[in-house]
């Protein structure tokens, strides 16, 4: 049994204790998902901080939108795509002040030393891979994230996003050869750079 079958039955009788109003209840809900909630959101954004910020947007959504929840589906189910709306939510916003703050670095040129140009070139690297993972499609790149960067396998990515896992497979291998053709066509420096 997966960890996220076995805290979505655990957590079963405090969210309905915490829809009915009871305020431990709701406490012990956030302290048993607490850590689910983090490492989704790490896989969402890749960053430490960007997971913490989405960890606590999703608990104040989670106590304004709990009476919203209904058991048609599992409570880890739900809690997910709140997850994966808020981490959505943040890439949006640092997508726009990206903008703003490269308006304001091509204003400053400063002489470029070696090691600048190393990391730029590696920053330059890791944005390409992010930006290839990122156009993927929405199913693709969350059965990608769930599979490749949290672990989950396909069964249980199956349950959590209601689908046979042999779909969940096929989105996985599509994502893969996505990302790895992308790289190979736009990118061979980088595969040739790889093989050295």
């Amino acid at each position: 049994m997966s960890d996220t079958l076995r805290l979505s039955q655990a957590v079963t009788p405090l969210v309905r204790k915490a829809q009915a109003g009871d305020r431990e209840a709701f406490r012990e809900l956030v302290r048993a998902c607490y850590q689910q909630i983090y490492r989704w959101a790490l896989g969402q954004t890749g960053d430490p901080d960007d997971a913490d910020d989405v960890t606590q947007e999703v608990l104040v959504r989670l106590h304004r939108q709990l009476s919203r929840y209904r058991a048609q589906a599992r409570f880890t189910t739900w809690l997910y795509q709140v997850t994966r709306n808020a981490a959505a939510d943040l890439h949006r916003r640092r997508k726009r002040q990206e903008r703003v703050a490269s308006r304001w670095e091509a204003a400053a040129s400063p002489e470029e030393t070696e090691d600048q140009l190393e990391a730029i070139h590696q920053a330059e690297v890791m944005e390409l891979v992010k930006s290839f993972f990122d156009e993927l499609p929405d199913r693709q790149r969350e059965v990608f994230d769930l599979v490749d960067l949290q672990g989950l396998t396909p069964t249980e990515v199956g349950k959590i996003l209601q689908m046979n896992p042999v779909t969940v497979r096929a989105h996985l291998f599509r994502a893969r050869r996505s990302i790895r053709g992308r790289i190979m066509a736009e990118h061979p420096e980088l595969m040739e750079e790889a093989y050295r």
